[in-house]
């Protein structure tokens, strides 16, 4: 079955950084684009970054631009997200998603949180 396990989250100041991981397993994970999703408390849950299979092609929020980047390795079933320059309204739950044969699949989350 299809398992997205996200890692990597933590507290950190503004201005700081955080990678986060998300382990793909139960399909071929370099057929898939991939994606990271972000929800806030009291918020929509809202995409933050997509990747397309081969690792050619991103697309970011506009909020994120030239402070995030994703990337992925095909080869260990990986997907990241480099976070940089955070700030306090990045603070939320973290998760990476894949749809396959028109369903999503989540991952459990992973929170980020960005205080001094």
């Amino acid at each position: 079955q299809v398992q997205l396990v996200e890692s990597g989250g933590g507290l950190v100041q503004p201005g700081g950084s955080l990678r986060l991981s998300c382990v793909a397993s139960g399909f071929t994970f370099s057929n898939y684009a991939m994606s990271w999703y972000r929800q806030a408390p009291g918020k929509e849950r809202e995409l933050v970054a997509l990747i397309s299979s081969g690792g050619r092609s991103t697309n970011y929020a506009d909020s994120t631009k030239g402070r995030f980047t994703i990337s992925r390795d095909n080869a260990k079933n990986t997907v990241y997200l480099q976070m940089n320059n955070l700030k306090p309204e990045d603070t939320a739950v973290y998760y990476c998603k894949v749809i396959r044969y028109s369903y999503d699949y989540w991952g459990q989350g992973t929170q980020v949180t960005v205080s001094s």
